[in-house]
């Protein structure tokens, strides 16, 4: 509850920037509650008409086909956009949504620099992977960051101790909106033990307030341009934080079956335009953003952040 306190911190991005911009797309399409998958119900959310109950046992071909819009044409205008204007995003990927359409993983890794692929496991079973385009035949990459989503009291020491177990590298955790700028959290299974070597767990904050899920909700935007309106004025303040030497970071969640739709994509499109025009913003992966502030701020077990 604390946190880093009345003058913040400063991250000191990369080239003194003011500012950095996470586009996160949440990729999803396939993985959905499906009674085709063997699920008792289908997914309600995040489609058109969202909300309603979900009937034991019953397709619903409408949501089936608003999903599958997400994966035939939402993502590759998504895709287009931000290569088009060479910035980096996060790929949140479930891992039956790549299974099904293996094209968006590979595109996602050939396009727009390193783009991060990883896990987001909204459907049991899923895991994900990076896949390596074709023309480099080695093997795929296990996910360096972790969003669940769906998530218990326990999921994120349980992200932990899985990656633990499998000794590969955690550089971060998203299940968290509490900040800002990214912050490290004690893990209880190294705060229990006498582990003289602590890793910590970096949290780089994620966001439902600007979040193109809010177009599904009753409280959330109306038309396309109240999308861009809360966007940019999250933006504007903080970038204005960081002329006065408090630099932030930004996260854009972003769903290829809501924003992905022509007349919210304008939107989206507009945003992307207008920060585009500013100096000092940096647009990364999250991998990127861990990396950086790893190497600046290292853990220290008790910290308060």
């Amino acid at each position: 509850m604390v946190g880093y306190g009345e003058k913040s911190l400063n991250p000191q991005w990369p080239n003194n920037a003011k500012i950095a911009v996470s586009f996160v797309i949440n990729y999803e399409e396939g993985a959905e509650r499906c009674v085709l998958n063997g699920d008792g119900t289908n997914e309600v959310n995040i489609w058109e008409g969202a909300g309603g109950t979900p009937h034991p046992q019953e397709r619903a071909v409408n949501i089936e086909s608003e999903y599958e819009y997400g994966s035939r044409s939402g993502v590759w205008r998504l895709f287009r956009l931000f290569n088009k204007y060479n910035m980096e995003y996060t790929l949140y990927a479930v891992g039956k949504a790549i299974e099904d359409n293996p094209a968006v993983a590979i595109s996602s890794v050939e396009n727009a620099g390193s783009t991060t692929t990883l896990s987001h496991p909204t459907k049991k079973k899923n895991t994900s992977a990076k896949p390596s385009p074709p023309s480099n035949p080695s093997p795929a990459q296990p996910p360096k960051g972790w969003y669940y989503g769906r998530l218990s009291t326990r999921s994120r020491a349980l992200v932990w101790d899985v990656y633990k177990e499998m000794n590969l590298p955690l550089l971060w955790e998203s299940d968290s909106c509490a900040d800002d700028v990214p912050y490290w959290v004690d893990v209880p299974a190294e705060k229990d033990s006498l582990n003289n070597n602590p890793q910590g767990m970096l949290m780089i904050p994620y966001s439902y307030d600007c979040n193109d899920r809010k177009f599904s909700i009753p409280n959330g935007f109306s038309a396309p341009m109240d999308f861009y309106d809360h966007v940019k004025g999250a933006f504007d303040v903080l970038y204005e934080e960081g002329e006065a030497g408090m630099p932030k970071m930004m996260t854009v969640g972003l769903h290829c079956r809501c924003i992905g739709k022509p007349a919210r994509f304008a939107a989206l499109k507009r945003f992307v335009e207008y920060i585009a025009e500013k100096e000092g913003v940096w647009v990364a992966t999250r991998t990127q953003m861990a990396g950086h502030f790893r190497e600046k701020f290292p853990y220290r077990r008790g910290q308060l952040a």
